[in-house]
C-alpha cells in the first residue's frame, strides 16, 4: 500500500515539475525515513571534476557520467555504516541502473582493492565499481568530512542533493525519488 501511494505521490509530483528535474518540493515530499537526511539543493551546485582512478589505474573523472544521474557515494572498507549501506546501493543500481542512472561508489583515502573486492564478495556487492581517492582529492574537493556521503548529480554534472550518513538505498522512499528523476526527463 505505501508503495503504491508513493508512486502515485511521485507520478503527480513528476507531472506538475520542471521538465529538466523535479523540483525541491517535490523530492523533498518524497523523502521518508533514513531518506530524510537527504538535503535536496534549490538551486543544482557546480560540481568538480577532480581526477580518481578505477581498479586498473586508470584517471577517471565524474564528467564521465554526464547524461545520466549519478548517485555518488563516498566510502570506506572501515566505515561500518559504509559497509552497511553498500549491499543496498547495489539494490539501488541493479533496479535503476542504466543508461540514465547509476550508482558509483569512491572508496576514499587508504582502501587497498584487495580488502574491496573481499568486501564486495563477503557483502554480495555485484553492481558497484571500485573506484578509489587514495588522496581525498574529489572527496576534498566535494567538501566530504565524514563517511558514507552519497551527493546525487544531475545529467548535467551538477550536485542537486546530498546524503550525510547511512541510508536505506534500496528502500521505498529512495526507489521513489530515483523514479521521480528519471521520470522528469
Amino acid at each position: 500500500m505505501r508503495l503504491l501511494l508513493s508512486a502515485v505521490l511521485y507520478t503527480g509530483l513528476a507531472l506538475g515539475a520542471n521538465a529538466a528535474t523535479p523540483g525541491t518540493t517535490a523530492l523533498e515530499a518524497l523523502r521518508e525515513g533514513s531518506m530524510l537526511k537527504l538535503v535536496v539543493h534549490a538551486e543544482p551546485v557546480a560540481a568538480p571534476d577532480t581526477a580518481f582512478r578505477d581498479d586498473s589505474g586508470n584517471e577517471r573523472r565524474l564528467s564521465e557520467f554526464r547524461g545520466k544521474y549519478v548517485a555518488v557515494n563516498f566510502w570506506a572498507t572501515w566505515c561500518a555504516p559504509c559497509r552497511k549501506e553498500l549491499p543496498a546501493l547495489d539494490r539501488l543500481n541493479r533496479e535503476f541502473g542504466g543508461e540514465r542512472f547509476t550508482v558509483a561508489t569512491i572508496a576514499t583515502g587508504r582502501n587497498t582493492i584487495p580488502a574491496i573486492i573481499r568486501l564486495f564478495e563477503e557483502t554480495r556487492v555485484e553492481s558497484l565499481p571500485l573506484y578509489l581517492d587514495k588522496e581525498q582529492a574529489l572527496a576534498r574537493e566535494m567538501g566530504v568530512l565524514g563517511l558514507p556521503v552519497t551527493v546525487i548529480l544531475d545529467p548535467e554534472g551538477r550536485e542537486i542533493a546530498r546524503m550525510t550518513g547511512d541510508a536505506e538505498w534500496d528502500g521505498e522512499s529512495a526507489r521513489a525519488i530515483v523514479a521521480a528523476l528519471l521520470a522528469a526527463d
